[in-house]
């Protein structure tokens, strides 16, 4: 059954990181790029450590804080470094794609 497990969240980390690099490549802009390796980043190195950390523990008996960092580290600091890359993007003029339908940031209001 841990197998079964193991299995899965590893899968399932492959699976996003693999959907992230295809939204890198077929995204019209760069925030929609942006968007897709900040998720692929967290949910699919997450899901791959979370497996590596299960079966480390269970087919070893092994804790390892190491795995456990790891998944903390990126959690924390995938989402923010996504954000501020994208809000320098912005910041710094990078066009918006001609699909994108409404642009919050665009106001008379200065958001610092």
């Amino acid at each position: 059954m841990t197998e079964i497990v193991i299995s899965i969240f590893l899968i399932l980390g492959t699976f996003v990181v693999f959907s992230g690099t295809l939204g890198v490549l077929r995204f019209p802009d760069v925030y929609s790029r942006l968007h897709a390796a900040t998720k692929s980043a967290t949910l699919g190195v997450s899901g791959i450590l979370i497996g590596s950390f299960l079966f480390f523990l269970y087919a070893q008996d092994l804790v390892s804080g190491k795995l456990l960092l790891g998944i903390v580290f990126v959690l924390l600091t995938a989402p923010v470094g996504g954000h501020m890359i994208s809000r320098a993007a912005y910041r710094s003029g990078v066009p918006l794609s001609e699909k994108t339908i409404q642009d919050e940031l665009n106001s008379e209001r200065d958001y610092y």
